[in-house]
């Protein structure tokens, strides 16, 4: 999967967002049926860019809990 590609449409979901601060919940069955490559590709390189530090990953404290992500 192309990490730039990926990373510039999370980019955008994130920066149209309406919640404050900013961030997206990402469905990557949702993310592979777009980009036509499985689950474990998009989680892969959704790790790669939180390593990199081009996205923040964090877990919501209020239910449902779900992993968000965030511009640094």
């Amino acid at each position: 999967m192309e990490k730039d590609t990926l990373f510039h449409r999370v980019q955008t979901m994130i920066i149209s967002s309406t919640k404050k601060p900013k961030y997206i919940s990402i469905s990557t069955v949702k993310i592979a049926d777009l980009f036509h490559v499985n689950t474990g590709e998009v989680k892969r390189t959704l790790l790669e860019l939180v390593n990199e530090g081009r996205l923040q990953k964090k877990n919501l404290s209020e239910p449902p809990h779900y992993e968000i992500y965030l511009l640094p």
